[in-house]
């Protein structure tokens, strides 16, 4: 039996969650079309007759603009020194940006005592064989990885070998978790990240980086029905306009749409009620990025 951790690394909206969840067969980590969805370190598992993975999906590099951004990037790198084999991946470009070139230097100097996968997502997008090519060789010639593979993690193509490629990487180990553990999330913790996926897929594009998502209250008040609260958080009260809706629409249209999301994850059925609340300049304080559960290193 082989068991270990793998780390998913790359810059901003490359797909890693997406990927992640393809994996697994299982829909753990949220996703969508923005940037920087993932903001906290997020582990799922997966185990059959070869051993046990339990995948670290992580935050984007980037360049950090608020106390937050450095926040995600901390939680990003520290995940290089915990892991025992780094998936690295990548999509069809034609030059590197200052994200990949930064995520290089990093690897460059962990790569001397832990694999590297790279893994060129998004497939689809690509033609012929030859394009798949010259696509990795952009990052190749600049790092030489233990394996490459190419995957669409939006269609599952390429995902059983890239499988086999990560067990022949982990060493020997025993199976941490039992068989039928598929992550080790909280079921709070995963209420607001699909709280948050509905606003990020519904809210324009100047929105979503300023919201955070808080469950105040999560009781089961009879076997199979919850009641959660949850305060979503903006930074201006133009945004909390904006996040309601008028007469409610949009609040109502997230709270649907999480509601259901919820309800598959528990199946159980759910009241799910939604608060809006304004806290300027949150992503720039340290006492409100703590108590949103973003903790950041002293």
């Amino acid at each position: 039996m082989r068991s270990g951790y793998v780390a998913l690394v790359g810059r901003p909206n490359v797909g890693k969650s997406t990927l992640m969840n393809s994996l697994i067969g299982q829909k753990i980590a949220i996703t969508s079309g923005k940037p920087q969805t993932t903001r906290n370190r997020i582990e799922t598992v997966y185990t059959d007759e070869r051993g046990q993975i339990i995948f670290v999906d992580t935050p984007g590099i980037h360049k950090a603009k608020n106390r937050l951004g450095q926040y995600m990037d901390d939680v990003a790198e520290k995940s290089f020194g915990d892991c025992d084999v780094i998936m690295w991946i990548v999509e069809p470009s034609k030059e590197l940006g200052s994200n990949e070139e930064h995520i290089l230097e990093l690897l460059s100097a962990r790569s001397r005592s832990c694999p590297v996968v790279l893994v060129l997502n998004k497939s689809d997008k690509l033609g012929s064989s030859e394009d798949q090519r010259r696509a990795l060789e952009l990052y190749t010639e600049r790092l030489g990885p233990e394996v490459t593979q190419v995957v669409s993690a939006k269609e599952g193509t390429g995902l059983e070998e890239l499988l086999s490629s990560l067990f022949s990487l982990l060493p020997e180990g025993p199976i941490y978790y039992d068989e039928d553990v598929v992550t080790m999330m909280p079921m709070r913790s995963i209420a607001e990240e699909l709280i948050r996926e509905q606003a990020l897929r519904l809210l324009s594009d100047e929105i979503p980086h300023g919201i955070a998502v808080v469950v105040e209250s999560f009781k089961e008040k009879r076997p199979g029905f919850f009641v959660i609260e949850a305060d979503i958080i903006c930074e201006r009260e133009s945004h909390k306009g904006m996040i309601i809706g008028k007469g409610g629409s949009m609040l109502k249209r997230i709270g649907t749409g999480a509601r259901l999301e919820i309800e598959t994850q528990l199946d159980a059925r759910v009241d799910l009620r939604l608060f809006v609340k304004v806290r300027k300049g949150w992503r720039d304080n340290e006492g409100f990025i703590r108590s949103f559960g973003y903790n950041l290193k002293r």
